[in-house]
């Protein structure tokens, strides 16, 4: 299990289709004489369900561009969560023409290129971000996990402390890289990022995500309690995070928090092994 906190980690590709109203970024306007006609032509058209077509929709054709690109750009995060990477590239890619002083759409093409696997992509894009916007935490933190994924531990900790000083209200910040620090077996380091995030975890909207987030933290902390042979705190933070798992209705919250959950339990059992045969030796 990739420690370091992803989108639904953070795929079916499907064929391309770029609207051309979208290249362009004027309004579309259908070319029919009557309304009869445009419902004839609209029967005729075939079904792009699947393509890139589903990232927008003929209704966007009538709004200002901004808001084309607030619709494209959700769509495309969408598209990236259910696993279509190259859908949601393929939106990204129409943003940045658009925009190619975007940092904020480098910064998510960035992030579906990691979850596919295209980590060479990921940095440029991350690499680019940043030099549109050196403010840009969420950017630092995606470098950051970049560079964790690839075993530089410092060059990650240090993107997590610039994440952390552009804002220190980034919790998933605060989790990577104390998960760093518990990878560099600086366990009191670690203990202290996650109790910084369980503190900022007060300041979000209360919800099945952040439930689950604080579920995260917990069972992030107790490992690392575990790892220093704290067990008694490591016991309690299992539960808790156990906790969290429990009772969470929404399909999008089970399914996010199932991995964290067998993982947690595949721990704690792992440390009530070890004390039962402690005890036995004893």
């Amino acid at each position: 299990m990739n420690a370091h906190t992803l989108l639904s980690r953070h795929s079916s590709s499907l064929q391309p289709f770029r609207p051309s109203y979208l290249k362009s970024g004027s309004a579309y306007v259908p070319r029919h004489a009557s309304e009869g006609s445009l419902r004839c032509n609209r029967r005729k058209q075939p079904n792009r369900k699947g393509s890139l077509d589903t990232l927008t929709s003929r209704r966007s054709a009538w709004l200002e561009p901004a808001e084309q690109d607030r619709l494209l750009r959700q769509r495309s995060l969408t598209e990236a969560r259910r696993g279509n990477y190259q859908t949601a590239i393929e939106g990204f890619n129409l943003l940045i023409e658009r925009n190619s002083q975007s940092a904020i759409d480098y910064n998510n093409r960035g992030l579906v290129y990691f979850q596919s696997g295209q980590v060479a992509a990921a940095l440029g894009d991350y690499n680019h971000a940043i030099k549109l916007d050196a403010r840009s935490a969420s950017a630092y933190n995606n470098r950051a996990n970049y560079y964790a994924a690839q075993g530089r531990l410092a060059e990650a900790i240090a993107d997590y402390e610039t994440a952390i000083d552009l804002d220190p209200t980034n919790v998933r910040a605060w989790i990577n890289q104390g998960v760093t620090f518990r990878e560099l077996e600086m366990y009191l380091q670690a203990i202290e990022n996650f109790d910084h995030a369980l503190q900022m975890t007060q300041f979000l909207s209360t919800g099945a995500n952040t439930t689950v987030l604080e579920g995260h933290i917990y069972g992030a902390r107790g490992r690392t309690h575990h790892l220093a042979g704290d067990w008694n705190y490591a016991i309690a933070d299992y539960h808790r995070a156990l906790d969290k798992m429990d009772g969470l209705e929404t399909i999008e919250a089970s399914l996010s928090s199932y991995r964290l959950q067998s993982q947690v339990e595949n721990w704690l059992n792992q440390l009530m092994s070890s004390s039962g045969r402690t005890m036995t030796d004893e």
